[in-house]
C-alpha cells in the first residue's frame, strides 16, 4: 500500500463545474479535471448552484453551501470520490425534492 505524500499543499484558486466535470485549477498551474459523477450532489444540483461555491481558507477546500457538499483539494489529488453513503444521498435527495415541490 502506497501513502499519498505531497511536497506542498495543493492549493484551489479558480472553480468550474460543468455538466460533465468539476475543474479545480490550482496555484501551481495545474488543473484537476473530475467526471461529475463522483459527487452526485453536484449533478443533482442546478447550474445557479454549481456556480455558487466558495473556496476555503488559502484555497484547501470548495464549500456549496447550497447543496451542503464539501470537497477537500488533497482528496481530489488523491483520486478520492464522494464518501457520502447511498442512504444518506437518497435522504438528501428526498428533502431536497420536497422542498421544491
Amino acid at each position: 500500500m502506497t501513502t499519498l505524500t505531497l511536497e506542498t499543499e495543493p492549493i484551489a484558486n479558480q472553480v468550474t463545474v460543468s455538466n460533465e466535470k468539476l475543474i479545480v485549477d490550482l496555484a501551481d498551474g495545474r488543473s484537476l479535471s473530475i467526471p461529475l459523477t463522483w459527487y452526485p450532489r453536484l449533478m443533482q444540483a442546478s447550474p445557479e448552484e454549481r456556480k455558487n461555491c466558495k473556496i476555503l481558507g488559502d484555497g484547501y477546500a470548495i464549500e456549496w453551501a447550497d447543496i451542503d457538499e464539501y470537497i477537500g483539494v488533497e482528496g481530489l489529488l488523491a483520486g478520492r470520490q464522494s464518501g457520502e453513503s447511498q442512504q444518506s444521498f437518497e435522504r438528501w435527495l428526498a428533502t431536497r425534492n420536497a422542498s421544491t415541490s
